[in-house]
């Protein structure tokens, strides 16, 4: 037993031999790395400046040129002290494009590619704005032309209403000259059948620098694009009926069809309201007929669990919708008067909010007292139209068409012979 114990300590005593030498040995190590100092002249230099930096002057020759015939005349070359990069190459996708549409999605757009088809996307022009100072800023803007005006409003409104409008982050309205909003770094601006997407990018700002100078550049150059590109700025029937007391600041949501998530109820645009702490949305669909605005009645009315309500405009229910996915039910008041129909509903924002307390959820709904009085107000305003299809084509084209008739002696309607259809 005593010969065991003299076999451990001889171990613990080599044990703690080899600990010292151990510790000895880190000692030299950090000796020498405290003598191994950078010596005069090999300090690294500093990091090269970013690769997308443009030099000084680069916009001096006015810039570079958009050698696109479609889109040329859209792209100011030169505009608040950036200019058409003369290094980058003009791509365009699509229709008259020299890339395939396939190719827009890996190339220029960052995810939701099937959404922007599924809208009706027809062409993609992509491009670059350069900081003629040599700060290092860049805009890189995506046009994009879709089958109607509808599918791009669509588009527009999808990219500022990504969540809640009413919070701080959400893009704030841009006075383009039409539809437009900017948000740091970013800017948005709609035109009849065309979307402008506009990203500013500067490697070497930080980000309270980037707020500011994105935010000078991205106004002047979203102003430029929405007075040069082509169409009408007039708001979609469904977005001019919206009442604009209360109406949250961007916040306008437009559906190209399934209003209120009701197969063939068709085309709707939603407002988002809001008076102190009490929320609501506002829906307005416009149709070119009476009959089409019963079909877009009928499809909700069918809802199962809808109720008709009395005395409000030509017809009227009270349905309450479930959201899509996890969430709280949704109501609404819908109303047709004549090629219109309204809708008064909950705020989906408000009542998740409040969920789980439901003294701050019965708060957060709007009352039926409450909803048939905003109807009402709804109903005694004008009846929302449609623009007529001779509206919709420029005096100069339509004038063409009539004297092409005339010279044929074809008997016409007036604006007959437009062969552009309402929006």
């Amino acid at each position: 037993m005593y010969g065991g114990m003299q076999t451990t300590d001889a171990h613990c005593a080599s044990a703690r031999s080899l600990r010292s030498i151990a510790i000895a040995a880190a000692l030299l190590a950090l000796a020498a790395c405290k003598d191994d100092k950078p010596k005069d002249g090999d300090t690294p230099p500093p990091p090269p400046p970013p690769v997308s930096a443009a030099p000084k002057g680069a916009c001096a020759s006015g810039g570079g040129t958009v050698d696109d015939p479609v889109s040329a005349p859209f792209f100011p070359r030169a505009t608040g002290g950036y200019c058409v990069d003369p290094q980058a190459p003009v791509k365009t996708y699509g229709d008259r494009g020299k890339l395939t549409m396939d190719e827009v999605c890996t190339t220029a757009f960052d995810g939701e590619c099937e959404v922007y088809k599924r809208l009706g996307l027809k062409r993609v022009v992509a491009l670059r704005y350069i900081d003629g100072s040599g700060k290092g800023g860049t805009v890189d803007v995506n046009l994009s032309e879709f089958a109607d005006a509808q599918g791009a409003y669509a588009m527009f409104t999808s990219r500022i209403v990504a969540g809640d409008p009413a919070d701080p982050s959400t893009p704030k309205v841009l006075h383009a000259g039409t539809a437009g909003a900017i948000g740091t770094g970013r800017a948005y601006v709609w035109r009849d059948t065309h979307l402008a997407e506009l990203q500013y990018n500067n490697e070497v700002e930080s980000p309270e620098q980037l707020a500011k100078s994105s935010e000078a550049i991205l106004t002047v150059l979203g102003r430029d694009l929405g007075a040069k590109l082509p169409g009408s700025a007039d708001p979609l029937p469904e977005v001019k009926a919206l009442p604009a007391a209360a109406r949250i600041p961007g916040g306008t949501l437009f559906h190209p069809k399934d209003a209120l998530g009701v197969s063939g109820a068709g085309a709707a645009a939603y407002g988002f309201y809001k008076e102190g702490d009490k929320r609501w949305r506002v829906m307005s669909m416009v149709r070119k007929d009476v009959d089409q605005a019963k079909d877009a009645f009928k499809a909700i009315k069918s809802k199962p669990g809808a109720m008709p309500v009395p005395q409000l405009g030509d017809e009227a229910c009270h349905v309450v919708l479930a959201p899509q996915g996890a969430g709280p039910k949704v109501e609404w008041l819908v109303v047709r008067k004549g090629n219109a129909v309204w809708g008064v509903g909950d705020e989906e924002h408000a009542l998740r909010d409040a969920a789980g307390n439901p003294d701050a959820e019965k708060k957060a709904r709007v009352s039926k007292e409450d909803a048939i009085a905003k109807m009402k107000e709804l109903l005694a305003g004008p009846a929302p139209t449609v623009p007529s299809p001779s509206a919709t084509v420029p005096p100069a084209v339509s004038a063409a068409v009539s004297a092409m008739g005339a010279a044929v002696r074809r008997p016409a309607a007036p604006g007959a012979s437009a062969s552009a259809s309402p929006k």
